[in-house]
Formats: structure tokens, sequence, C-alpha cells
């Protein structure tokens, strides 16, 4: 069993490498405006993929937790492949919509069982809590140059077509089924199937009510979720503003992927170097930065500051997380991350499309400046 255990975690990481290798990212918004959506639409089909995701989340976690992790990785990488190769043939907003449907399904059972498997292989293994940190840190690193991988791979392809790189991200996206099929479930404590109810209870109580650090450690999670989500959909009609051609969008995509996987790698050495205090403060401050500086600067000096979102996630993702799995118990982890999952998803069904509205209304220089006011508050 332990050879086993090993194994799962070079698995995981290829395993997260090819979920996160969505090739078409980096044109993900020109592709929609191109099947004629507008940029609010754009934040209306987000929001439906929040809404199915929330719809599913905190269930999808609760099946990890029931029936085991590896079942429900498997469970989602066939809705994921399902997704993608929908997308080749979507070519209207209702089509997209089931898209964004398909794809947040299978995110819903994939979020939180990864990192649970991860976590209780690790346990299984009975390594260290600094490697355990650096494991969680490392799955961060793999997802992040595998956007920045397949980000370039799509500034490649774009330059033929949005067909020929829909059909790439198509293939990529059932890699992960193989290699779920690989993986060993690693023992853990198996929540009791019959009293879902009483278990979602107990799940929110230890996460909102009885640990006041927990309550904390999950909220930062939601707000750190959030302020840097916004951005991600406005980054290209931004660089678009800024005069860039749509072939340098995946440079532009890998090299921000790229820093937050630097970050994500780099994190804990800072922490251990000069302390949580500073490394949390500019993982708060970078934020409100990026979204003032786009708002007010423009130009080469405005894409440079589109960087400060992806050092402060990968900040986060690292801190955040490792703080949260190390707090929550086994027999109910994979739901502990689905329920955080699930309330940002939440916030963003009833935002996203006020975000959209606002882009109506005054503009996106607008929208970055009252996003950034909101991130002070």
């Amino acid at each position: 069993m332990e050879k086993k255990l090993e194994r799962n975690i070079p698995i995981l990481y290829l395993f997260s490498f090819f979920w996160l290798s969505m090739i078409i990212a980096p044109i993900i918004v020109p592709f929609f405006e191109s099947r004629g959506l507008s940029l609010a639409q754009v934040f209306y089909l987000q929001a439906i993929f929040a809404l199915s995701v929330v719809l599913f989340e905190v269930p999808s976690g609760y099946i990890a937790d029931v029936f085991g992790r590896k079942n429900a990785l498997v469970s989602g990488s066939i809705f994921h492949g399902i997704g993608f190769t929908w997308l080749y043939f979507a070519d209207s907003f209702a089509g997209l919509a089931i898209f964004e449907m398909t794809v947040g399904l299978g995110s819903s059972l994939l979020s939180g069982a990864d990192l649970s498997l991860l976590y209780d292989s690790q346990v299984g293994l009975k390594l260290s809590p600094e490697k355990k940190a650096r494991g969680i840190a490392n799955l961060r690193f793999v997802k992040s140059v595998a956007e920045g991988v397949s980000a370039l791979i799509g500034g490649v392809l774009i330059v033929h077509s949005f067909e020929i790189t829909v059909l790439a991200n198509a293939i990529f996206a059932w890699c992960p089924l193989a290699l779920s099929l690989l993986l060993t479930e690693a023992p853990f404590t198996r929540m009791e199937a019959s009293r879902p109810i009483g278990n979602l209870k107990r799940v929110v109580a230890h996460l909102f009510y009885e640990d006041r650090m927990l309550r904390l450690i999950c909220l930062n999670i939601i707000f750190f979720s959030l302020a840097t989500f916004y951005v991600v959909w406005l980054l290209q009609p931004y660089w678009r503003d800024q005069g860039i051609p749509l072939g340098m969008f995946g440079i532009l995509w890998a090299a921000q992927s790229f820093l937050f996987a630097a970050a994500c790698k780099l994190c804990l050495p800072l922490e251990e170097k000069f302390g949580a205090v500073p490394v949390l403060l500019t993982m708060g401050l970078l934020p409100v930065v990026g979204y003032f500086a786009m708002a007010a600067l423009g130009g080469f000096i405005g894409i440079v500051f589109c960087f400060t979102f992806f050092v402060s996630r990968g900040l986060n993702q690292v801190i955040l997380s490792d703080a949260l799995n190390s707090r929550v118990p086994s027999t109910y982890r994979a739901t502990a991350n689905s329920m955080t999952s699930f309330v940002f998803r939440g916030v963003y069904i009833l935002t996203g499309p006020i975000v959209g509205l606002m882009i109506d209304w005054q503009g996106m220089y607008f929208a970055l400046s009252a996003i950034g006011v909101v991130c002070i508050i």
C-alpha cells in the first residue's frame, strides 16, 4: 500500500497538469465574442458556470467523502472531457451555456477531491507537516505551469483558427480520465452515508461557527478567490484595448501563470524568512493595487500591474489551503474544500452579472475602479 500511496503523488500532479491544461483559456473571451456574445454576456455565462458549480459543489465533496476521492475524480473527468468536446460544436449562447454547466459539474467533482486525495496520501505515508504543506505548494505549482504551457500552445494555435485551438483543448481534456484510473484510494475515515443532512450541518458548524480561526481562514479563502477572479474575465478585453495582438495573448497568459507558479513555490520560503505577517499583507494589498493601476494607467504599465493578481493568488492558494486542510479531519476534508468553493461561487452568481452590467453602463475602467474600492472595504 505504501508504494501505491507514493505513486499517487506524481500521478495526481500529472492529473492536475492535464486538468488545468486549458489551451483555449488565453483567448476564451475573444472566442465567446466570435460566437456573437457581448462582454456582459460573458459574465452571464460565468454566472451560469458558477450556478452549476454551486448546485453540485457540496454534494460532490460529500460524494468524495462517502464514496471515495478516486470515484469522484473519475466521474468528474468524464464530465470534463464531455464538456470540452461539446465546446467544439457550440455556436450560440445556449450551446455555450450547456458547455459551462457540463464543465461546472465536472469541476465540482474534481475540485477538492484531488487535494483531499493528495493530503490523505501524505497522511498515509506519515509525512511531516512541512512536507504536507510543500505537497500543496507543488500541486498549485504544477497547475499553474500547466496553465502557462497550455497558454503558449493556445497562442500558437490561435494564429491558425479558433476551431483548431478548441479541438486541441478537447483532446487534452480526456487525459485526466486515463490518469484517474491509475490512482489508489488512500485510507481515510468515511462519512456515514445514511446521515447526509446531519453530516453537512456538522461540517458547516465546524467551519463557520465552532472555530474562530477556521472561520477567518474560510472567509479569507472566499474573499481572495473573488478578488482575483473578476479580473480574469477583464484581462483579455483590457489587453485588446491596449493594442495587444491576439497572438500575444498566449504569451501574456503563460507569463502570468508562470509567475503564479513561482509565487506558489516561493511562498513557504518567504514565510519562513520574513514571517507570516509581511506575506499576508502583500497578499492583501496586491489585488487592490492591481485594480486601481489597471484603471488609471493603461498601456505597458497597466499590463505590468495585471501580474499583481497572480502573485497574490499564488500566495493565498498555498497559505490558506494549507491552513484549512491542516485543521479539518480527513472524514470531511473534501466536503470542507467544496464548501468554501460553494460559498465563493454563490457570491459570484450574485455579483458577476452586476460587474457585467457595470461594464455595459460605465465601461470596463469604471468597473475596475469599483472592484478596487470593494477590495479595500
